[in-house]
C-alpha cells in the first residue's frame, strides 16, 4: 500500500512509524524544524520507542503536496483544539489537509485520525464527496507509538459503502501491531466519533471521582491510600487509573470532556458538565491548600513548583493542571519559584524559572509537586504533592 500520514504530531508520526514497517509511507507536515529531525532519525517530542524505529527504518518526510498523489491512504492527524468560545474543535487545519490533498488525489480513503465533534466525519464527507473514514486514537504522552504496537482495539468509522475500506485499513493497523487479537470494531463514523470523546470524558471522570476521594481525605485527616487500596480491591473497581493528581490535562481530556459537554447542548445532563467544574474545583482546592501548608513553614513563604509537564517524562505543558496551580498561586499573592528544564528551552508561557535545582531548593520553603520522582523525593524540602503510588 501506498499511504501519506499528514501531520506528525503523537498520533501521525506513531502512525507513520507503524505502518512503514510493511508500506510505502511518507508523513506530510509543515514545520521544517520537526522534517529535519524525523530526517536525522530524531522524535520531535518525546517518545520511547520511535527513535529506535526510525534508527531500523527511516520515514520518508517532506512538506510537499505532491506526496498525496497515488495514495491508497491518507492519514489526517492535524491538531483540533478546542475553541472556548465556539465550544466546538477547531476542524480548520482537518479541512485544510482534505482540501490541499484532494486537489492531487480525488480517489485515496481519507482516514481522520484527528479527534472531531460528533457528527463532524458524516457533514464533511457529504461536503466533498470523498472517500473519508474516522479512526480514533488512544494514545498516551511518551508511548505513542508503544500503544499502537499494543492497541487495546482498532476502531473504524465509515458509512455502508465503506466498510470494504475501512475493514482494510484496519486490518493494515493490526499487521503492524504485535497484538494478534487485539478486536476491530467497524461502525458509524458518528458512534465512532462518540467512543473517542466518550472513552476519554470517562477516564476524566475516573480521575474527578479519585482526586475527590482524595480531597475528602485531606479535609477530614484520613488516610488517602488506605481507602484506596479498599475500594480497588473490588474487582470491578480495579487498581488503575486511580492516583490522585492535582487535576487532568494533557492532550486528549480536557478538550475532549469541554466537546462531549458541547455537544450535549440541548440534551438533559448532569453529569458530563460536573466532570468539566470537578477538575477546576480541585485546582482550587489544591492550590488553597499549598498556600495553608507553605504558611504554617514559614509567615512569608517561597513556593515552589517542581516539573510543570503534565506527565513524567512528557515534554510539553498543554492543558498541565500545573500552570493553572501556578496562576492561582500568583492571583493569591504568593511567591512562587518554578523548576522546569522544559520552560528554560521554550517558555511560551513566559514563566521566570530557576534553571539550578541546588539553588531552586534553597530557594524554597515548600515544593509542590504533580509527581514525585527521585531527585525531588531526596531534596530534603517539605514537599506537597498528591502522588501516592508513584505513578501517571
Amino acid at each position: 500500500m501506498k499511504i501519506a500520514v499528514a501531520g506528525i504530531g503523537y498520533v501521525g508520526l506513531s502512525n507513520a512509524v507503524l505502518l512503514n514497517q510493511r508500506h510505502d509511507v511518507v508523513a506530510f507536515d509543515i514545520d521544517e524544524k520537526k522534517i529535519a529531525k524525523v530526517k536525522n532519525g530524531e522524535c520531535p517530542f518525546s517518545d520511547n520507542l520511535i527513535p529506535q524505529y526510525l534508527a531500523e527504518n527511516p520515514l520518508k518526510v517532506t512538506s510537499d503536496t505532491s506526496c498525496y498523489e497515488g495514495c491508497d491512504f491518507i492519514l489526517i492527524a492535524a491538531p483540533t483544539d478546542y475553541d472556548p468560545e465556539k465550544e466546538f474543535f477547531d476542524t480548520s487545519k482537518v479541512e485544510d489537509v482534505i482540501e490541499k490533498a484532494s486537489k492531487v488525489n480525488k480517489d485515496a480513503v481519507y482516514v481522520i485520525k484527528s479527534t472531531v465533534p460528533i457528527g463532524y466525519t458524516e457533514t464533511i464527507k457529504k461536503r466533498t464527496g470523498l472517500k473519508i473514514v474516522f479512526s480514533p486514537e488512544f494514545l498516551r504522552e511518551t508511548k505513542a507509538l508503544e500503544d499502537n504496537l499494543h492497541p487495546s482495539r482498532i476502531v473504524v468509522g465509515c458509512d455502508k459503502e465503506l466498510e470494504k475500506e475501512a475493514g482494510v485499513f484496519a486490518s493494515l493497523l493490526k499487521e503492524a501491531s504485535l497484538n494478534e487479537d487485539t478486536k476491530i470494531l467497524i461502525c458509524g463514523s458518528s458512534e465512532a466519533e462518540s467512543i473517542k470523546l466518550f472513552a476519554n470524558t470517562y477516564l476524566a471522570l475516573r480521575i474527578s471521582f479519585f482526586n475527590e476521594l482524595d480531597t475528602f481525605a485531606k479535609t477530614k485527616g484520613l488516610n488517602t491510600k488506605e481507602i484506596l487500596e479498599g475500594i480497588c480491591l473490588d474487582n470491578r473497581i480495579g487498581n488503575f487509573y486511580n492516583n490522585p493528581s492535582f487535576g487532568y490535562g494533557g492532550y486528549c481530556l480536557p478538550k475532549d470532556t469541554k466537546q462531549l459537554k458541547a455537544n450535549y447542548a440541548s440534551i438533559p445532563e448532569n453529569l458530563i458538565s460536573a466532570i468539566v467544574s470537578s477538575n477546576d474545583t480541585r485546582k482550587d482546592f489544591i492550590a488553597q491548600e499549598i498556600i495553608k501548608k507553605a504558611k504554617q513553614v514559614s509567615k512569608n513563604p517561597t513556593i515552589g513548583i517542581y516539573r510543570m509537564t503534565m506527565k513524567t517524562g512528557a515534554d510539553n505543558l498543554r492543558a498541565s493542571s500545573m500552570i493553572d496551580i501556578y496562576q492561582r498561586l500568583v492571583a493569591s499573592n504568593m511567591r512562587v519559584v518554578v523548576y522546569e528544564p522544559y520552560l528554560a528551552k521554550e517558555n511560551q508561557y513566559e514563566i521566570k524559572t530557576e534553571e539550578d535545582f541546588d539553588k531552586f531548593i534553597s530557594m524554597c520553603d515548600l515544593i509542590a509537586a504533580n509527581r514525585i520522582d527521585e531527585k525531588i523525593s531526596k531534596s530534603g524540602k517539605n514537599v506537597y504533592t498528591s502522588d501516592l503510588f508513584g505513578i501517571d
